[in-house]
């Protein structure tokens, strides 16, 4: 390629070219005198070939910063064509006016002045120029850095993420022109009063997504020196990684819909190779813990994973997992194994994530078995969350049939047995494990059983199992004596309970003896007391109370009415009797009654008085005695008649 000619007629069209330079494959025929006069470069060259008598030199410049298109600005300056100074070409002539040594020495107020000026007084004090000369500066890095003008341009746009965005030179977006120089809202241009409300913190994340992957890196490493807070570094790494890493996007929430404060002055988003970004972005990292960043981190090793980098970057990855596991999600630890193993998840990983929490964790596993104390202290809660999230994860992989067993016992394993209060979802994941694998023997499967310590199961979960087919009979032996076990612990407490709560006021028993009477039926009432909670047993004390007071109610109710019925019968017992005595019978055929006999009188008194009960034979020979004592009185009747 050729260029360059027409130039030159506003210097002399009669003159003919006599130098060409390539810069990038690029031929530009151009004329000695108008470089010399600004070049130190070019002229220290032309000074060592004079003792060579070729009508036309020509020459080539490596590695040019900025390429062709900056070289044709520095020769137009040099021909004194007027040029124009911007933030996208700022950083790049700069390079080449030091590149070419256009500098004082080789004429005044030359190029290097100039754009050292304009450098300094337009572009350091403002956000947008900053951010375009930052993103036009990757074809210049290394002279960039060597004249410090790229690290001049990153300590202002760290300096600027922490101000006011309405104080960088331009309006906000979210109101546009109508902001007076106050921050007031403006309405037909007149000032109302109302302020804007402060920037959003993430105002800037846009606007640096657009960088290199170098110049970010650059730009983060900077921020950590001048102290700016994690939580924005993780934010904008993590804003940058889901821009260029889209397999990211379901493990990160959508970005706000919200206008941003910043113009849209950014070109197109850089292209990157995206197995560096992300080896690059775990290394730009804070050390941070927070449910949405764990979440991130997950979704980072899930694409790790894909792309397939390199060892120490996975590691890393897990290790940062491992330090924050009890922030995990179960769907964010399902992560598809992308190896030769035949499994759906990649267990493996799990399972060092796992060690890397129980690292972190060691203070809690000294102290086996744990104390009630212990349980209840909030440092022993993430060992606690981070059982039950294995538990699930357990259940859900289990399904999987091409899972070995080894591998379900391994995963269980890995925490210690003061993790697991209770043992109803290591007992459900072998249930459905058992389920997807009819094929295990019973002594398989009496193996996997013994991760279960079957006195830390639910009367629930006791109840199931032993009537769970797929368990060994083993098994469901043990599962019946410890059910069995439970219910007679569970009850003999509450019943110590409702004693103490049923005592008198005045010979109450203090609370402290109340847990006594419960915690000394032995040690399975503890574990149950421990394992259902304290709250819970009193719950179910006093539901148990309330069941027992209705029925003494009721019990009340039908001692009434059984009293009331004997009452009646007695009175119905003394109408037949006085209906059926003789004297009632004389009375109603006109005869006297008889007088009392001693016998009589003897039963009467005997009667009413607080002997013993008689005996079967007595009351039967009164019984005929009567009816012989009355019998004449019949036979009188009968002849008077």
């Amino acid at each position: 390629m050729t260029g360059f000619y027409g130039y030159y007629r506003l210097y002399n069209a009669r003159l003919p070219s006599d130098i060409t330079i390539i810069v990038d494959g690029v031929k530009f025929h151009l004329h000695k005198f108008p470089l010399m006069s600004k070049c130190g470069k070019i002229a220290c060259m032309l000074e060592e070939i004079q003792s060579i008598h070729d009508r036309t030199f020509t020459t080539k410049l490596e590695e040019f910063p900025g390429g062709s298109d900056t070289f044709l600005f520095a020769a137009k300056f040099c021909y004194g064509i007027q040029v124009e100074f911007t933030a996208r070409n700022i950083i790049t002539v700069y390079c080449a006016a030091d590149y070419l040594e256009m500098t004082d020495e080789y004429g005044e107020d030359n190029l290097l002045l100039k754009a050292e000026s304009f450098f300094h007084k337009n572009v350091l004090h403002n956000w947008k120029d900053c951010v375009l000369a930052l993103q036009s500066c990757e074809s210049c890095m290394p002279r960039a850095e060597k004249l410090h003008i790229l690290q001049k341009c990153l300590n202002a746009v760290s300096t600027m993420v922490c101000t006011d965005p309405s104080l960088f030179g331009w309006p906000m977006m979210m109101y546009g022109s109508l902001q007076s120089p106050g921050g007031s809202i403006l309405w037909n241009g007149i000032n109302t009063g109302a302020k804007i409300r402060s920037a959003e913190s993430d105002w800037w994340f846009e606007d640096i997504s657009y960088f290199s992957v170098g110049v970010f890196e650059r730009l983060i490493k900077t921020m950590k020196a001048r102290g700016i807070r994690s939580e924005y570094l993780a934010g904008v790494v993590m804003y940058y990684a889901r821009k260029y890493l889209p397999g990211l996007g379901r493990w990160q929430s959508r970005p706000s819909s919200k206008a941003r404060t910043v113009a849209s002055f950014s070109s197109t988003p850089a292209a990157v190779d995206q197995r560096d970004l992300l080896e690059n972005i775990e290394k730009l990292l804070p050390e941070k813990k927070g449910k949405s960043f764990c979440r991130f981190l997950l979704g980072l090793l899930r694409v790790a994973s894909i792309l397939g980098v390199n060892q120490t970057c996975l590691d890393s990855l897990e290790r940062r997992i491992g330090m924050q596991l009890e922030l995990a999600s179960l769907d964010g630890l399902l992560i598809p194994s992308f190896s030769n193993s035949d499994t759906l998840y990649d267990t493996d990983c799990v399972e060092r994530i796992i060690h890397h929490f129980m690292s972190s964790e060691s203070g809690l596993t000294l102290f086996s078995p744990p104390s009630l104390d212990l349980l209840s202290s909030p440092s022993f809660e993430p060992l606690r969350k981070v059982a039950r999230l294995i538990d699930n994860y357990l259940a859900e992989v289990a399904s999987d049939v091409n899972l070995k067993p080894g591998k379900i016992r391994s995963l269980a394993e890995v925490l210690p047995d003061s993790s697991r209060t209770l043992h109803d979802g290591l007992y459900r994941a072998l249930d459905i494990y058992f389920k997807a694998h009819p094929w295990l023997s019973d002594r398989e499967k009496e193996v996997l059983c013994n991760i279960i310590d079957y006195g830390k199961l639910s009367i629930d979960a006791c109840a199931h199992a032993s009537q769970n087919k797929r368990l060994p009979l083993r098994v469901v032996l043990q599962v019946l004596f410890f059910e069995q076990l439970h219910l007679r612990t569970a009850l003999a407490g509450c019943l110590n309970v409702l004693e103490a709560e049923s005592a008198p006021t005045g010979q109450g028993i203090a609370p402290t003896e109340i847990a006594g009477n419960v915690t000394a039926t032995g040690e399975t009432g503890q574990r149950i007391v421990r394992r259902d909670g304290w709250v819970t047993i009193v719950r179910e004390n006093q539901v148990l109370k309330v069941d027992m007071e209705r029925m003494r109610s009721r019990v009340g109710e039908l001692e009434d009415e059984v009293s009331k019925i004997k009452r009646e019968m007695k009175k119905v017992k003394k109408s037949r009797s006085s209906l059926s005595s003789p004297c009632i019978v004389a009375g109603k055929f006109g005869c006297k009654p008889l007088s009392k006999s001693s016998d009589s009188q003897t039963d009467v008194v005997g009667s009413t008085g607080p002997t013993p009960r008689p005996s079967f034979e007595h009351p039967r020979s009164s019984h005929h005695s009567r009816h012989r004592k009355s019998l004449p009185l019949f036979r009188d009747l009968t002849h008077g008649s």
